[in-house]
């Protein structure tokens, strides 16, 4: 049986509901591209909101993580994996949820016991020792040499302050070498494979702790990892999870895996991920920006490690490596099925568009070459940037011509883009529990509002297609076929805050998804919502399905003013707007 089955039937029986997987870019948290952890869609029932499946949840979910791009092609990292995780939300708590984590591993997995280590919280001068965990190890049978007091790895929160506490992670002997006897958790043959997180504590700005009335538990198990391990393969693309896609990748090129791992292992990755991202229910098509730029990012990178392995790029060689993975995922997914044609387009026009840039970066390589000169740092890092062209392409191509390329130019000015990146990444991935405060609040309440007013404006078959929040200001994707007129921002802006003026209450109800679609309530993504589901109505103007957090009243959100208008992508407009404190 299939690694997610077996968990899921496992806590199931302990009382557990499982919950559908959240799409890749996030519903209930705009302040972040795409869905990190498993615990992120989970965010406002860790924050306090009760949830229609009650207090015991468990799922495994899609995540997507950019931020390590450029170690994509060793062993270990995926830029797409998937989540096991389960939830207690003010229910059971560490005496239980470390019972089940070893019964789960010991006797389900069947993992020998002497295979397993365990860390947990030291402790500070504010936060004690986690004694009770510390108990229920060695209760299990975890001698005390295998088990690791830490400050620094066993303590969770999500930012500066909020909800967090200590948290315990598992580790697993991946060596025929002789485990031993004592723990040691930067002995990297030990690997961790699962970490329980206990929401005990609350920390405030001045660094305050104190406890919380309702604690929750909050576990991750990665899939890829995990399988590696059970299978015992020291490489996770040997797994029964990438076996039949490197063998496709092989046979497309006619090398052998070995002395070819890194842009196999690209390829693999960077197509599986562009499926799961090309499919989701958001709509996300390549372009230069946020979602869209990641896509064509990855999409663009496969493809130049594809002409690594003499692949030749013009045949339908993503469509066969696409179309394994559509299959494989189809049972767990089943966006996968709604939108296969649409991966396959998504993939082939960015191959396509791809191919011209790459014909135009030709041209630009003549030019800088036609005197017989050596390549400049900064032309091969303009190669690179505007044309995709990656630096062993410039390199070779030189080399033909006996020209000399200076690399540490290039990486020199590669790193400062990185750092560019870095920085922003950052920025848009920071999210979790610390991106929900009370301006970003009143912006995720302000999009409510921004969604009715363009549907009175420009129509009513507007729908949201996406959303990100910051302190600072709010971003709203929504489907238009149309650059708005100035008369519609206007009238947009002015109808936005005439709803903010009158002061209308903002209201939660819970019912069954049915009563929900037949009371007009509208939402991004129904068939992902549980059959009982929260929406929030804004006076008689919006009705959606929504996690949360919003504003109590509309007159507290001060003065709604439209930034910018622009295109997001075919079919999609994109309005930049702020909210201005009213001045008394």
């Amino acid at each position: 049986m299939n690694l997610k089955d077996l968990y899921i039937d496992f806590f199931v029986s302990k009382g557990h509901k499982q919950i559908p997987s959240a799409p890749v870019v996030p519903e209930n948290d705009p302040s972040v591209l795409f869905n990190t952890a498993g615990m992120q869609p989970l965010i406002p029932y860790l924050m306090g909101q009760s949830h229609p499946y009650g207090t015991r949840l468990c799922d495994y979910q899609k995540c997507v993580r950019t931020n390590d791009l450029d170690i994509i092609g060793d062993s270990t990292h995926q830029t797409f994996f998937e989540m096991l995780g389960n939830w207690s939300l003010g229910d059971y708590f560490k005496s239980e949820s470390i019972a089940w984590s070893f019964e789960f591993l010991t006797e389900v997995l069947h993992i020998p016991k002497e295979r397993l280590a365990v860390t947990v919280y030291a402790g500070s001068a504010t936060i004690p020792f986690d004694e009770e965990s510390y108990n229920k190890w060695r209760e299990l049978g975890i001698p005390d040499a295998r088990i690791a007091k830490t400050v620094d790895d066993n303590f969770w929160i999500a930012g500066e302050s909020g909800p967090c506490g200590p948290d315990t992670e598992i580790f697993y002997w991946r060596s025929d070498e002789e485990i031993p006897e004592v723990f040691d958790p930067e002995d990297n043959r030990w690997v961790e494979i699962w970490n329980n997180v206990f929401m005990q504590y609350y920390k405030d700005e001045d660094g305050g702790v104190t406890e919380l009335p309702k604690k929750n538990v909050d576990t991750g198990m990665g899939v890829e990892r995990t399988v590696s391990i059970l299978e015992g393969v020291d490489d996770n693309y040997k797994s029964s999870i990438w076996s039949d896609v490197i063998s496709l990748i092989s046979d497309i090129s006619g090398l052998p895996y070995e002395g070819n791992e890194k842009s196999m292992r690209i390829i693999a990755d960077h197509i599986r991920t562009a499926v799961f991202i090309s499919a989701d229910p958001a709509g996300i098509k390549p372009s230069n920006t946020d979602q869209g730029y990641i896509l064509r990012r990855l999409i663009r990178r496969a493809i130049r490690h594809a002409r690594n392995l003499n692949i030749d790029i013009g045949s339908d060689w993503e469509q066969k490596i696409a179309s394994i993975i559509l299959n494989k995922y189809k049972k767990y997914y089943k966006e996968l099925e709604d939108n296969e044609s649409i991966v396959l387009e998504v993939l082939k026009t960015e191959k396509e568009k791809f191919g011209r840039t790459l014909e135009k970066g030709l041209k630009e390589f003549e030019k800088v070459t036609k005197n017989n000169q050596d390549i400049t740092g900064e032309d091969a890092f303009h190669l690179y940037d505007t044309y995709g062209f990656p630096i062993e392409l410039t390199i070779e191509l030189a080399s033909e011509r006996n020209l000399k390329v200076d690399e540490v130019g290039f990486q020199e000015k590669f790193k400062k883009h990185q750092e560019l990146s870095r920085t922003a990444s950052q920025g848009k991935f920071k999210g979790g529990l610390a991106g929900n405060g009370e301006i970003e609040t009143k912006y995720h309440t302000a999009t409510h509002l921004l969604n009715a007013a363009l549907k009175v404006v420009v129509g009513s078959d507007v729908h949201q297609k996406g959303s990100n929040i910051t302190s600072e200001r709010m971003r709203f994707d929504f489907s238009c076929d149309h650059k708005l007129s100035e008369e519609e921002k206007q009238k947009t802006e002015e109808l936005v805050n005439s709803w903010i003026k009158e002061g209308l209450p903002v209201t939660v109800n819970e019912m069954s998804k049915e009563d929900a679609i037949a009371s007009g309530a509208e939402c991004m993504f129904i068939e992902r919502y549980p059959d009982v589901v929260t929406v929030y109505s804004i006076g008689d103007v919006s009705h959606e399905l929504c996690g949360g957090p919003h504003v109590k009243n509309t007159s507290v959100l001060g003065t709604f003013k439209i930034k910018k208008e622009e295109a997001s992508s075919a079919g999609v407009r994109r309005i930049k707007a702020i909210l201005e404190e009213d001045k008394k």
